[in-house]
């Protein structure tokens, strides 16, 4: 496969994800473009829910989007807590946190370069 044709299936995953949490009313969504840097994805997304409880539904949401739009089944840690979830669809990387979680680890600064998103 060309990696135009690659590129562009991450991208179209990306879009997909982005738009099911601002659909659910994600707060603060970061998309961080791993290409070239790391082989863990070829894209991060970091977001915040204002609760646990919205944290565990957006999170369980998005998971069955990407399977019914893409046939994906993406793995996921962390959604009984609801504190800190991890949905790793294999091109793109998912952390939907609470807010003072998100605050504590501030995982954007390790991936953002200068403070370019």
């Amino acid at each position: 496969m060309p990696d135009a044709a690659i590129a562009g299936k991450g991208t179209e995953l990306l879009e997909l994800i982005v738009n099911s949490l601002e659909n659910d009313k994600a707060e603060d969504i970061v998309q961080v473009d791993l290409r070239g840097r790391t082989a863990i994805g070829d894209f991060m997304v970091i977001c915040s829910g204002r609760s646990s409880r919205q944290v565990a539904a957006m999170s369980e949401k998005l998971v069955e989007r990407i399977k019914a739009e893409t046939g994906r089944t993406s793995k996921i840690e962390g959604k009984n807590t609801g504190d800190w979830v991890l949905i790793d669809t294999g091109d793109v990387i998912v952390h939907v946190f609470r807010p003072e979680v998100r605050e504590f680890y501030q995982l954007e600064k390790m991936w953002v370069e200068g403070g370019n998103a």
